[in-house]
C-alpha cells in the first residue's frame, strides 16, 4: 500500500495578501492543458509558489522535514491523484524528478504536475536525465512593470497601451499613442521598491530589513547549497556588489576582479570570480543578456559578451546603499564610479535600464521571443535590447533616462535600420517621458510604464 502523502500549504495570516495576476498565468494554463508537467524556475521570492499553488489540486512542500521523509520513502506515490500535484522545492527530494519522468512515460494525461525550486542541486546530486521531452521549463522573474501597475490597482485606462506582441508582428509598424502619468520620481521609486511580490508593498524600513535578510540567506546558505562547497560569505557579497555596480554593462571579468579588490593587495582569483558568477547565474540572481550575433546579415564584428543585471534592480540598489532620494540627486557610490563604462544617466540610468530589461525579459517569454543586446567590437554602435523572433527578425530598443528624445538618441537605431533592412521589424526608444508617439523618421518613443506584453 503506497505511503500516504501529507499535504502542506503555506500558513495563512490574518490579512493574507491577495494574489497578483502574473503574465505567465495564461502560458501555464495552456501548457498544463496539453503537457504532463511544468517546472517553474527563478530566484527566491519571485512568486513561483503562489502562482503554481493556485493551479494545484494538491501541494507538497518539500522544504518541510515531515513531508520530505514520506516522499523519500515513496516518491512515486507523491504523484498520485488528485492532479495536478505541486511539488514545491522539489530539489530536496531529487528522486521525484525521475519518478515524474517515468509517470509521464506511462501516462500521457496532461496536467500531472507542477514543480518549483529556487536553489539548484550541486552538479553531482542532480538527476541523471534532464527531463527533455517530458518536463517543460519556464522562467519566472520579479514583477514586470505592467504587473506592478495591476498590483497597485491602477485603472485599466491608465495602464500600458503599447504591446510588445504588436511591435513584433510582421507588417506595418503599429501606431503609437497615449500618455503615461509616471514621472522620473515614479521610476526611481519603482527601482528601489522591488519586484518581489512580498517585499514591494512594505514600508521602506521593512523593505530594507527584508532585502538584508534576502542577501544574508543568499551568501550564507543558497550559494553553499547550489555549489556544493562552503564559500566565503564576505567574498560572495563583494561579488554581488561588484555586479550591482556594473549593472547594464558588459564589463570584462578582469576589470570586475580589479574593482572587487577595492584597494586590497591582490584581486580575487579569476577561478573564484568565475565560480561565483556561475553559481549566481544558476540561482537566477545574476541575469546575463547575451550579445546578438545574427547570421546572414550585413553586420560584422559584433561583440558577444553578455550584459549583466541582477534579478531585481532593487537588489542592486540595496547592495550599493542607494535609495530613491540618492537616485534623484544623481549620487553614485565609489564602487559604481569605478566601473569603466560610459552610461547615459549614470547609475540611475543603469538601474532604469535594468528595470526595463526586467520587464522586457518577461514580455519576451510571453511573446515567444528572446532578449539580447547588440554592440560592435569597438563600441561605436550599441543597442540596449533586441527582441528576437524565432525567424531572427528583430525589434530594436534603446533605453534612455530622458523625457525627450533627439536625433542623437536614435543614431544607433538608424544605423541598424540601414544594416538590417526588412529584418528590422521596428525600432523604439523606451523613456521616462509622458507620451508614446512615432518620430518623423518612423522610430517609436515609448514611456517604460506603457509597455505591455
Amino acid at each position: 500500500m503506497p505511503a500516504r502523502m501529507p499535504t502542506a500549504s503555506v500558513p495563512r495570516t490574518v490579512a493574507e495578501r491577495p494574489y497578483i495576476p502574473r503574465i505567465i498565468d495564461r502560458e501555464l494554463d495552456l501548457l498544463l492543458s496539453g503537457l504532463g508537467a511544468v517546472l517553474l524556475e527563478g530566484a527566491k521570492a519571485v512568486g513561483k509558489s503562489a502562482t503554481a499553488g493556485r493551479r494545484a489540486a494538491r501541494t507538497l512542500r518539500l522544504d518541510r522535514p515531515a513531508v520530505v521523509d514520506v516522499v523519500r520513502a515513496a516518491p512515486e506515490a507523491a504523484l498520485d491523484p488528485p492532479h495536478p500535484v505541486f511539488l514545491d522545492e522539489w530539489q530536496h527530494v531529487p528522486a521525484v524528478w525521475d519518478a515524474l519522468r517515468h509517470r509521464i512515460d506511462d501516462d500521457p494525461t496532461p496536467g500531472l504536475a507542477l514543480l518549483a525550486g529556487s536553489a539548484l542541486l550541486p552538479i553531482d546530486a542532480r538527476p541523471r536525465h534532464s527531463g527533455a521531452g517530458r518536463i517543460v521549463v519556464r522562467r519566472m522573474r520579479p514583477l514586470a512593470m505592467s504587473e506592478r501597475l495591476a498590483a497597485d490597482a491602477v485603472p485599466a485606462a491608465e495602464r500600458g497601451t503599447v504591446s510588445v506582441a504588436a511591435l513584433l508582428a510582421t507588417g506595418a509598424r503599429p501606431p503609437l499613442a497615449g500618455t503615461s502619468p509616471w514621472s522620473l520620481a515614479d521610476y526611481a521609486r519603482e527601482i528601489v521598491a522591488s519586484g518581489f511580490p512580498a517585499i514591494r508593498p512594505l514600508a521602506a524600513a521593512l523593505r530594507t530589513a527584508q532585502l538584508d535578510a534576502y542577501v544574508e540567506h543568499l551568501v550564507t546558505r543558497d550559494v553553499r547549497d547550489a555549489g556544493g562547497t562552503t564559500p566565503d560569505p564576505a567574498a560572495i557579497r563583494r561579488t554581488l556588489q561588484v555586479f550591482a555596480a556594473a549593472t547594464a554593462t558588459s564589463t570584462s571579468l578582469e576589470k570586475l576582479r580589479t574593482i572587487a579588490a577595492a584597494g586590497d593587495a591582490t584581486p580575487p582569483a579569476k577561478s573564484t570570480m568565475l565560480r561565483h558568477r556561475d553559481v549566481l547565474e544558476r540561482l537566477h540572481i545574476l541575469d546575463a543578456i547575451p550579445g546578438w550575433a545574427p547570421a546572414g546579415t550585413a553586420l560584422a564584428r559584433l561583440g558577444v559578451a553578455p550584459k549583466h543585471h541582477l534579478v531585481d534592480p532593487a537588489l542592486a540598489a540595496h547592495l550599493l546603499g542607494i535609495d530613491e532620494r540618492a537616485l534623484l540627486d544623481g549620487e553614485s557610490p565609489p564602487l559604481a564610479d569605478a566601473v569603466p563604462a560610459v552610461r547615459d544617466g549614470g547609475l540611475f540610468g543603469a538601474l532604469f535600464e535594468s528595470l526595463v530589461m526586467q520587464s522586457l525579459q518577461t514580455y519576451a517569454q510571453a511573446t515567444g521571443s528572446t532578449l539580447a543586446h547588440l554592440r560592435t567590437h569597438r563600441g561605436d554602435h550599441e543597442v540596449d535590447a533586441m527582441l528576437v523572433r524565432r525567424d531572427q527578425r528583430v525589434v530594436a530598443c534603446e533605453v534612455k533616462l530622458a523625457a525627450t528624445i533627439d536625433d542623437r538618441d536614435v543614431r544607433h537605431l538608424r544605423w541598424l535600420r540601414e544594416a538590417l533592412g526588412d529584418r528590422l521589424l521596428d525600432a523604439v526608444v523606451i523613456t521616462t517621458g509622458p507620451a508614446a508617439y512615432r518620430r518623423p523618421d518612423g522610430i517609436g518613443v515609448i514611456p517604460a510604464a506603457m509597455l505591455v506584453p
